[in-house]
């Protein structure tokens, strides 16, 4: 009985190590990187501005101000179309989550200063490029 629980579990951990060897061969890293969409110079230019609301209660309300840009949470993973998307939400440095919407609450914060990075991305997660940039804003928040 327990040869039969062992080949499953041996070849779980098999294919496992070898997805995981494969995906360090390809050069990936643990931050991923995203694929671009370059926005020409004939088209409106997304802009975004992260402004900051300190919360009544506790932690910051983060509002989203976007220009020629529009959230659209269900279109996610669709084919793009031009400046609609989500954004992506980078806590010092690292990926937190998706943004579909103009607001986004942030409960707590390491202590310190810590920097917000937004930025604007494709309904299949590229980030939005201008002028060789990344459309995206960054502020800090010391806590």
């Amino acid at each position: 009985m327990k040869k039969y629980f062992l080949i499953p579990f041996i070849l779980g951990v098999a294919l496992t190590t070898v997805g995981v060897r494969a995906h360090m061969q390809e050069g990936h890293s643990e931050h991923h990187e995203h694929k671009t969409v370059i926005i020409s110079e004939d088209q409106p230019v997304p802009t975004i501005n992260i402004v900051v609301h300190r919360d009544a209660v506790r932690g910051w309300n983060l509002e989203l101000v976007v220009t020629n840009f529009a959230f659209a949470p269900e279109m996610i993973n669709q084919e793009n179309e031009l400046n609609k998307g989500h954004a992506h939400l980078y806590i010092n440095g690292e990926k937190i989550t998706r943004i579909y919407g103009n607001w986004y609450y942030l409960p707590e914060l390491p202590v310190g200063e810590n920097e917000i990075r937004v930025t604007l991305n494709t309904n299949q997660h590229e980030d939005l490029i201008y002028q060789e940039q990344i459309i995206e804003d960054v502020v800090l928040i010391t806590n």
